[in-house]
């Protein structure tokens, strides 16, 4: 008999994507390839039709009523379709943070194991997260396993280093099947973004966001003889587009939002990907994994969190100091004069993602925890 998962998360596909949806779908088709079977329970502003079968599982949605701080909740009809899918599951699936999650938990999670993947601590809604915290621990106390993506983000976290949950801890990086990855690369998007062929440029892809660092990244591009594409939409978006105009910075082209078979085209013609987050708020990111996958080197920052695992500095790209213009535009340079360091750091990056971050390697990880839970 297979293992049965359920999944829960706020939100999932074919709504707008983020990277704990990804995440879902990457862990789902890897262990799916393990013969578990994954059913994933969601909230959506417009769940029609309620049940979507997609290739890493059936996906049951009901209806978002409301989104505070991107905290999708549901009304009665949620909590009786959890109930009734918690039923038919052997192992229930919590992304953190996701209060709502956590009430459902209350209600329907029975006497089911759990595993909890906690993607990352609560950083900015400090006074919400106070009045979050007994629910919170009453969840985490709750679950049989807690996993964390890297070690550091086990070790520095004040929740899981705690001496009641580090028993529970467990490390397994987020990853990606390279073979989830459908569509050639459309290298179109080159000409639509003014780059000529083989002219060197610097990478970024992801959500605009407050703490991804951008504006650090669009002061240090004036001293960088490279342009620098930044891929992606977000709430920053016209804050950076203003910036760099002000501050005549000619060589920063803003992609918008590019499909998968662009995005493709964009990493395979990267000198290095950069990812400059300054804040904690960046736990994981998925777009270094990608970089992995590309055998591409990075630039990213040291925050103390997952990113310092993926990018492992030295040897896969450069760690450099958070909030620091002239640190990114060393780095860049450095990868950027350099032909042979770009080379062993792209390759020594592919290495580390077919040992940690690969389809089989996360698949493996996730059947011996299922294994574990249940046993």
């Amino acid at each position: 008999m297979a293992i049965k998962v359920l999944h829960a998360y706020r939100t999932y596909f074919p709504d707008p994507p983020g990277g704990v949806q990804e995440a879902i779908r990457q862990i789902a088709l890897a262990t799916k390839a393990k013969g578990i079977e994954n059913t994933i329970y969601t909230l959506s502003p417009n769940p029609r039709p309620v049940v979507l079968k997609r290739p890493e599982g059936v996906v049951y949605r009901s209806k978002s009523w409301v989104a505070p701080v991107s905290c999708d909740i549901g009304g009665v009809h949620a909590y009786a379709l959890f109930r009734q899918l918690a039923r038919a599951a052997d192992l229930l699936f919590y992304q953190f943070p996701w209060p709502f999650v956590d009430t459902l938990n209350v209600y329907g999670g029975m006497d089911r194991p759990k595993v909890l993947l906690f993607n990352s601590d609560i950083v900015r809604q400090r006074y919400l997260g106070a009045a979050y915290a007994p629910l919170m621990w009453r969840t985490l106390r709750s679950v049989d396993i807690i996993v964390a993506t890297s070690p550091a983000y086990a070790k520095t976290s004040p929740v899981l280093s705690s001496p009641e949950l580090r028993k529970k801890v467990r490390v397994i990086p987020l990853g990606i099947d390279e073979h989830t990855v459908e569509g050639g690369p459309d290298h179109g998007v080159y000409s639509r973004l003014g780059l000529e062929a083989g002219e060197p440029y610097f990478l970024f892809v992801g959500v605009l966001r407050y703490y991804k660092g951008l504006q650090y990244l669009i002061e240090a591009s004036k001293d960088v003889a490279a342009k620098i594409v930044i891929a992606g939409s977000g709430a920053e978006s016209q804050n950076l587009v203003q910036q760099a105009a002000d501050t005549g910075s000619r060589n920063i082209l803003f992609a918008g939002q590019v499909t998968d078979t662009e995005k493709r085209a964009l990493y395979e013609g990267a000198q290095a990907v950069v990812l400059p987050s300054h804040l904690r708020s960046e736990a994981f990111g998925m777009v270094l994994v990608e970089a992995s996958m590309y055998g591409k080197p990075m630039i990213s920052c040291e925050v103390g969190s997952g990113t310092s695992f993926v990018n492992n500095d030295g040897e896969t790209g450069f760690v450099v100091e958070p909030a620091s213009p002239l640190a990114l535009t060393s780095a860049m340079n450095a990868l950027l004069h350099d032909l042979s360091m770009r080379h062993e750091m792209g390759a020594a990056a592919r290495q580390r993602y077919e040992r940690l971050f690969s389809g089989p390697a996360l698949g493996r990880a996730y059947a011996q925890l299922f294994d574990e839970v249940l046993s």
